[in-house]
């Protein structure tokens, strides 16, 4: 038998298949390591991950402080103001004067970041609560599509308005270059027309557009016609939310003034306020909302400014008798606590009475503006009167803790007894000449 430095063959293959064979487990060892190292790390990014939307979540994207206090801190979190950001008032976008936004960092022990918090500075305001009743006469900016009909021809049926490109939510501002704000002004221009076609200009989505629209001789109504239905006022009973003591300025609904048929909130043009009395209540009940009914009694009291979707809001001439409270301060959104709270509203002889109420499902993060929180009628009295909230009831102000909360907004069809609140904040953001 061959040998090769002192081994057999056989003995020499044999130890070459020992040492390879250690050599494999090493590397077997090496690779195991390597995967329980990387099973740490991508354990410890899926932690952090969670973690981090954890705290994405609970962590709100906009927090309110009253002025000269310190932003709120959450459970290993801090919020760090973003030394870049510029404080934006009044001057600066439109808010009012006693409203400062800026914007922090979320950090997680006080290091990692998380997200970007919007940041709210509230001056100490304080207002009287209302409760009142008041009575709206709304005129629109322009004047509002709001369906299409077909004008029989003596070539046929249609509806140029249509076939012009108008669309249902459009707002016709003019007309061969004339502003027009009225349902007579485009009436006039599309019968004197003589079939000639006219220039359109108008609103989509608060995009300016024109479009050309040629009238055609309805033969049954021997005038030319365009065959579009167009609105342009409105009138209507809600509650006062809020006046402001300084100024006389007032809030109320809670929501916008929107066209009963395409529900887009109408562009106020002009508008006044008028007293109302109450002459009755339907009940509520489940898949029938109630109302309250009332007339105008013709004296005006007062200017609307404006029509946003967290309100109406302008100025009263002198603040109405019967102010049930205060001036009260608000409540910021963190303040709003689940619970027992009350309501000022007039269903009957002509005078704010409080109603108790519960809120809980508060959403500090909602997006929906003018459902900041659910509030649900315990009051036997209110039950008994109206079955719970109707129509007429919005911008009842909502109180709680002796801090003005917000207002009420909506029913729930399927039961009277249940609705929606907005945040005060809410309604204060999107009227800035309420606080000046």
């Amino acid at each position: 038998m061959n040998e090769i430095s002192g081994l057999s063959i056989r003995e020499y293959y044999k130890g070459k298949i020992f040492i390879d064979s250690g050599k494999n487990h090493g590397c077997s060892m090496q690779n195991k390591k390597f995967k329980i190292g990387l099973s740490i790390v991508l354990t410890l990014l899926l932690l952090f991950t969670a973690v981090v939307g954890i705290y994405d979540y609970f962590v709100p994207d906009q927090v309110s402080v009253f002025s000269g206090e310190s932003t709120p801190a959450y459970f290993l979190v801090t919020l760090d103001e973003n030394p870049e950001a510029v404080p934006a008032s009044a001057v600066a976008n439109g808010l009012p004067s006693a409203i400062t936004e800026t914007s922090a960092r979320a950090k997680l022990f006080g290091i990692l970041p998380i997200k970007s918090v919007d940041v709210n500075y509230y001056d100490n305001i304080k207002l009287y609560p209302g409760g009142m009743p008041f009575g709206v006469k709304f005129f629109t900016q322009g004047v509002l599509v709001v369906g299409f009909t077909e004008v029989d021809s003596s070539s046929g049926k249609i509806s140029p308005a249509y076939e012009s490109g108008l669309r249902v939510k459009d707002i016709i501002t003019s007309i061969n270059g004339k502003e027009v704000n009225t349902v007579e002004e485009i009436t006039s221009f599309i019968e004197e027309s003589g079939g000639k076609p006219l220039s359109i200009g108008y609103m989509r989505n608060n995009t300016e557009h024109h479009t050309s629209l040629t009238p055609i001789f309805s033969t049954s109504e021997s005038r030319y016609k365009a065959g579009v239905w167009i609105r342009d006022s409105t009138a209507g009973i809600g509650t006062v939310t809020f006046i402001n003591p300084a100024n006389k300025a007032f809030a109320g609904l809670g929501h916008g003034i929107c066209d009963v048929d395409t529900g887009e909130l109408m562009p106020l043009m002009k508008g006044s306020v008028t007293n109302v009395t109450i002459s009755g209540i339907t009940k509520g009940l489940a898949g029938a909302p109630g109302e309250i009914k009332g007339y105008f009694t013709g004296d005006k009291t007062g200017t609307l400014i404006g029509n946003t979707e967290a309100g109406v809001y302008g100025m009263f001439t002198e603040v109405p008798s019967g102010v049930p409270e205060g001036p009260l301060p608000i409540a910021l959104r963190n303040q709003v606590k689940e619970g027992k709270a009350y309501i000022w509203s007039t269903l009957e002889n002509d005078a704010p009475r409080k109603y108790e109420i519960n809120i809980s499902d508060i959403n500090r993060n909602s997006n929906a503006l003018t459902k900041s929180f659910v509030i649900k009628v315990t009051d036997p009295a209110l039950l008994e009167l109206s079955g719970g909230i109707v129509q007429g009831m919005s911008g009842s102000p909502i109180i709680q803790n002796g801090r003005i909360v917000g207002a009420v907004t909506h029913v729930l069809i399927n039961d009277p007894t249940t609705g929606y609140g907005i945040f005060i904040e809410n309604m204060l953001k999107s009227m800035p000449q309420l606080l000046k």
